[in-house]
């Protein structure tokens, strides 16, 4: 060890470096205080500006490192070349200060990213431009967080010699290793261009109603990996974010909420289709938070041997309520034919006649035989 130091580096450690930190302690106190003051000032002009109280919300803790830490590597930049172990000092404040800096960006896209999910919320009855908006900027979020952290990592990376020869000598023999590694991460860059398009096309946005894989359910959380689909029963249906791009489902509310939905019934065909159809009119009604009176229609769709089937219409403003409204219709249909035309549901025919076979003379005559049998 006494060969890598300097001689009598015990004599030359104590001044030189006292100095040197009390400069940096200076320099500490002065640029905290200089912190507190902006912030002191800042918080005053930024009270009428949602996106700056964010941004100065989401800057308070990595400035209180960021700045100290600016502050000190001007005090280790200024010090003298000589001074033992500085270059290493000057290395390790450097990374400290790049990991800052990356904080900091995380915490203004969040700061961004959180502004705009406040003036376009989800709870407004109209919310389709607000979950167009919110899957725009979330989906993006993520992407430049990843970029983010990739750029800081890589320039902290690059600050160690070492590390700069390994990425030299494998970037020069790339070949095979590129290969394997490009397989490798095939799924993960797949799902990040799907991210990307889903951001820019929007097949799905939050909250969406979806069919996927056969159930319903309504898009919760778009990740940079996967979509979480909150099906009605509270279950979680997790699909690959590439499930989107490459794969048909319905999306029910991709241009609008409002919907259709259609109620089926058998009835005999004695029903009087006049009286049924003012009853569905009086139930829809009854019901005009349910129903939005765009549409009501009730026909006869199709008929066989026995019933016919009656199809009744009924929009409302979303699925939701429109699965209430047909089930109230259908409830209602019910106990209106099962109370006024009970004769009308559906029946099973049959023709009685009182003409006798002729009896096939094969077979024995029992006929005497039951008749002589005693009554039990």
């Amino acid at each position: 060890m006494d060969h890598l130091l300097p001689e009598r580096w015990l004599d030359k450690l104590p001044m030189p470096w006292l100095a040197t930190l009390a400069a940096a302690l200076v320099a500490v106190i002065v640029i905290l205080l200089i912190r507190w003051v902006g912030l002191v000032v800042l918080r005053r002009l930024s009270k009428p500006f949602l996106l700056a109280q964010q941004l100065l919300h989401n800057a308070e803790q990595p400035s209180l490192w960021l700045m100290p830490l600016l502050a000190l590597q001007s005090v280790w930049t200024s010090a003298d070349d000589d001074l033992l172990l500085i270059k290493s000092v000057r290395h390790v404040n450097g990374l400290l200060v790049t990991a800052a800096v990356i904080w900091l960006a995380l915490r203004f896209v969040r700061a961004v990213a959180h502004t705009i999910a406040l003036r376009n919320p989800l709870e407004v009855e109209d919310n389709l431009n607000a979950r167009r908006i919110q899957t725009q900027v979330r989906v993006l979020v993520r992407c430049l967080n990843v970029l983010v952290i990739l750029f800081g990592s890589g320039l902290i990376l690059m600050s160690f010699p070492a590390v700069q020869q390994i990425g030299t000598s494998l970037l020069a023999s790339a070949g095979l290793a590129g290969l394997a590694a490009g397989f490798a991460a095939k799924p993960v860059l797949g799902n990040l261009i799907a991210g990307l398009q889903i951001a820019i096309s929007q097949p799905i946005r939050l909250d969406d109603v979806v069919i996927v894989e056969g159930e319903w359910g309504r898009i919760e959380e778009i990740t940079g990996s996967y979509v979480v689909v909150k099906i009605w029963d509270e279950r979680r249906l997790v699909v690959p974010l590439t499930y989107f791009i490459e794969k048909p489902f319905q999306n029910w509310t991709r241009a609008s909420a409002n919907i259709i939905g259609s109620v089926f019934l058998w009835v005999d065909y004695s029903m009087p289709l006049e009286a049924l159809r003012e009853e569905a009119k009086r139930a829809c009604d009854e019901i005009p938070h349910l129903w939005d009176g765009r549409v009501f229609v009730l026909q006869v769709t199709d008929t066989s041997e026995k019933t016919m089937q009656i199809r009744i219409l009924l929009s409302s403003l979303d699925s939701s309520r429109n699965f209430d409204a047909r089930c109230h219709v259908r409830e209602r249909l019910i106990a209106f034919i099962n109370h006024q035309y009970p004769e009308c549901l559906p029946q099973l025919r049959a023709e009685m006649s009182t003409k006798t076979a002729r009896p096939n003379p094969q077979e024995p005559d029992i006929t005497h035989e039951i008749e002589r049998q005693p009554p039990v």
